[in-house]
């Protein structure tokens, strides 16, 4: 079954919009797991507007399951992610600017820069996901860096999934190939939702994890959490 590792940066942007400790993100991370989710996700950005690095240095001390780690490997990322050794680091090349990620990395352009971080974290037991598009020479980069996994962009798909889902799911289908071929685990996020998530899973073999935050934590204001993440395991199914 492909693992659900849940985004946690809104409850984060809820808190932080009104200062205090409400939503509390540590209790929140908790009960998710408690409710079956596999991991938690978070992607702490330079300014903190959501998940701040002392949220990332408390969650490591309670979580049970995954915990995954995503950012652009900036020099104060690398020494957070180093400090706390999650299970997973996914590589993002967003801006500090960026509102969400909004592409993948070129892996060819920047193969020396991603060996070299990849080595790194590897050497300290971590396990090293790359952020790409569904482009098979991209994936076959992020094997050449090192990477153990690349993580497929999604937001194309999710735009296109209800104008032609089998067009839609096509470059997922020949990229999850390369990696399947260069010996590369697959993970998968951006605008997965309960409206394409089966069929992405179904279609993409060896879908070894998805990392979903928006959709989920949206869908949860109108079903409750637990419901929300059942609806989601479901899919996964």
């Amino acid at each position: 079954m492909t693992r659900l590792s849940v985004n946690i940066n809104k409850i984060a942007t809820i808190r932080n919009s009104r200062g205090g400790n409400v939503p509390n993100v540590l209790e929140t991370a908790i009960n998710i797991e408690k409710f079956g989710a596999e991991g938690i996700t978070v992607h702490p950005r330079p300014d903190e507007r959501h998940i701040r690095y002392k949220d990332v240095l408390e969650l490591t001390k309670f979580l049970t399951t995954e915990f995954n780690i995503e950012g652009n490997p900036s020099d104060s990322f690398i020494q957070l992610v180093n400090s706390v050794k999650p299970a997973q680091v996914t590589l993002v090349p967003d801006a500090h600017n960026a509102i969400t990620s909004n592409a993948g990395w070129d892996t060819v352009k920047n193969l020396s820069f991603l060996t070299s971080v990849i080595k790194e974290f590897k050497q300290n037991g971590i396990r090293v996901s790359v952020f790409v598009d569904p482009i098979d020479q991209m994936v076959e980069y992020a094997a050449k860096a090192g990477a153990d996994r690349v993580e497929l962009y999604t937001e194309p798909y999710a735009s296109n999934y209800s104008k032609n889902k089998n067009e839609a799911i096509a470059p997922y289908i020949s990229a999850a190939s390369v990696a399947e071929k260069c010996k590369l685990g697959i993970n998968a996020g951006h605008d997965l939702n309960l409206e394409n998530l089966k069929f992405f899973k179904d279609q993409i073999k060896g879908l070894d994890e998805v990392s979903i935050g928006h959709a989920l934590i949206s869908d949860a204001l109108y079903m409750g959490l637990e419901t929300t993440i059942k609806k989601y395991l479901d899919c996964l199914k």
